[in-house]
């Protein structure tokens, strides 16, 4: 019968022992948990819509007005220049003057960055200053076209540093 070294006592598995690493591996997993869900709550804006069923009731009619608009947009920034530009051209690709525009810029999981830059119609394309760092940004671009129709759509930014 072979005898035990010492080194193999060392490393029994014990009632304690199974209880300390289970007891450890179980309050790691809450811990991170609780970290995370304060997280997602200090830095989640809230909600988009105040009632998704009113939003849903002209969703529709707004999407086919806005689409038969024929309108493209594209974004871009200039880091060089700290400047935002947002081209809208028509479906000939002639540049579009909006009765009025509002932007909301901001970061896509928090609203600590969110500001609403100040656009000005120039040369076809609106412009506006703008210092943002790199990464992602989200641009909640709302306007009207001259006879009234709601133009809406959210475009994603990247920055690169």
């Amino acid at each position: 019968m072979p005898q035990n070294s010492p080194r193999q006592a060392e490393f029994r598995i014990t009632g304690p022992k199974v209880f300390a690493f289970t007891a450890s591996a179980f309050g790691l997993i809450i811990g991170v948990n609780l970290l995370m869900a304060y997280k997602a709550i200090s830095t989640f804006p809230g909600l988009e819509v105040s009632s998704s069923y009113v939003a849903s009731q002209t969703f529709d009619a707004e999407r086919t007005a806005q689409n038969a608009l024929g309108w493209r947009l594209v974004q871009g920034y200039d880091p060089n220049l700290g400047q935002l530009s947002l081209r809208f051209t028509d479906s000939v690709g002639a540049p579009v003057q909006l009765a009025d525009v509002q932007v909301l810029v901001g970061r896509s999981t928090e609203a600590r960055q969110d500001f609403s830059p100040s656009f000005v119609f120039d040369q076809g394309a609106y412009l506006a200053d703008a210092k943002l760092g790199q990464g992602k940004w989200v641009m909640h671009i709302t306007g009207h076209a001259q006879d009234g129709t709601l133009f809406r759509q959210r475009l994603a930014l990247w920055v690169k540093g």
